[in-house]
């Protein structure tokens, strides 16, 4: 079954409960710059994050270097959000915690 686009007050409630992501100037992604303490602290979060994308069937578009990931989510089936980017999101929040330094987070 393929994702559903998400309405426009479902976006922006799922938007209002997340820290540091921020909707694309098209509506159709969102997007959030991860900074961690090292390179080594950036690639273990892009793994936990790979292995639980992978679980959903659904993927990030990122882009590595040194400490920072910056990741940008969209339901390419769904020509949008859809439930699934929001999922992602909050799971890489979480895989986020602790790996980040306290004056990022």
């Amino acid at each position: 079954m393929a994702a559903e686009r998400l309405d426009e007050a479902t976006i922006a409630d799922n938007l209002h409960k997340m820290e540091g992501w921020v909707r694309a100037e098209d509506g159709n992604s969102i997007w959030k710059a991860f900074r961690f303490k090292n390179f080594v602290e950036a690639f273990g979060f892009m793994t936990e994050c790979a292995i639980v994308a992978e679980k959903l069937n659904h993927h990030p578009e990122w882009f590595n270097v040194y400490n920072r990931v910056d990741v940008t989510l969209t339901t390419h089936d769904a020509g949008g959000l859809s439930e699934l980017d929001f999922k992602l999101a909050a799971r890489m929040d979480k895989a986020a915690a602790g790996r980040m330094p306290d004056h990022l987070k």
